[in-house]
């Protein structure tokens, strides 16, 4: 099929929304269609009437992930703490648009930033409750780590490579001694545990808050089966002193989960760094500060 649509974001706005609902949902059609205000690079999202969302892929590579979500989104609903996103309908790929695509049920509530969040301790818990419960459910049939969780639950071995190439380019910025040993000690610290569900993407736009408590956890694009360590990236990325022990308390795992968790948190922070081409870019700062954080962390526990 031959797409008019490009690769990336550009192509997909609502008037695009509105006529794949016209063509395949027509009792839907009628109804508005508006951007929601925080959208993720994966996938655009656009809100639908009152009480349902409609979620379209910006990419080849993340259109697996509509498949698996609208299997097994339903079948982990019931097993988890936290309401995750309801999958109403699964669109058709069209002449202008080449990808499978979702219909959803809106879930209330604001993005994770620290202002929303009553008491950020208990927060932390709460998110570490859900991983757990997520971790016990059935893995029969689920999907093994792989491309479709960009490799998520796999070894942190398969962005070798890469993060050492940003350790190298980030020479004048990080410590890149200490940042070598906390990668060797990722890499070392071999997984060979049972596979257990993760989610892939534990981050706070990725959960949304109500009344100041944790209300959903949503984008389960990268989840699968494998090893877990990657759903501890939480503990820098967002959390800080008190609340990074609470959640670290919560959530156990062993010593070598952690430092594969370590690894992962590295890798996207300092890949992240690296390629940002504006020094101005105000993602840097955030992203040393929580390079700083893995590379204290590593020195206390390992």
């Amino acid at each position: 099929m031959t797409s008019t649509v490009p690769d990336g974001r550009a192509g997909i706005d609502a008037a695009l929304v509105q006529r794949l609902l016209a063509a395949q949902f027509p009792h839907w059609s009628r109804l508005p269609v508006v951007p929601v205000a925080v959208d993720g690079w994966d996938n655009r999202t656009y809100r639908l009437g009152d009480d349902m969302t409609v979620r379209l892929p910006t990419a080849a590579g993340y259109a697996p992930a509509v498949d698996k979500e609208c299997e097994w989104l339903p079948r982990l609903a019931p097993l988890l703490p936290t309401a995750i996103p309801t999958i109403l309908a699964k669109g058709a790929p069209a002449d202008e648009y080449p990808y499978p695509w979702s219909v959803r049920r809106w879930l209330p509530g604001e993005t994770a930033l620290s202002g929303h969040i009553h008491d950020m301790a208990q927060f932390a818990t709460d998110v570490a409750e859900f991983i757990l419960a997520l971790q016990r459910c059935d893995t029969t049939g689920a999907p093994l780590a792989g491309s479709h969780s960009f490799h998520r639950g796999s070894s942190p071995a398969h962005y070798a490579d890469e993060t050492r190439r940003c350790i190298a380019v980030l020479g004048s910025c990080i410590d890149t001694a200490r940042a070598t040993d906390v990668w060797q000690a990722a890499l070392a610290a071999e997984w060979h545990g049972a596979p257990v569900w993760f989610h892939g993407d534990v981050g706070a736009n990725n959960l949304l808050v109500k009344d100041g408590k944790l209300s959903a956890v949503i984008d389960f694009g990268t989840s699968g089966v494998g090893d877990p360590a990657c759903d501890l990236t939480i503990a820098w990325t967002m959390f800080r002193e008190d609340s990074r022990e609470a959640f670290r308390e919560a959530v156990g795992q062993d010593d070598g989960t952690w430092a594969r968790a370590r690894g992962w948190a590295l890798w996207k922070s300092a890949l992240t760094v690296a390629d940002c081409s504006d020094p101005r870019d105000e993602r840097i700062a955030t992203h040393l500060e929580v390079i700083n954080a893995v590379l204290t962390d590593h020195e206390r526990f390992a």
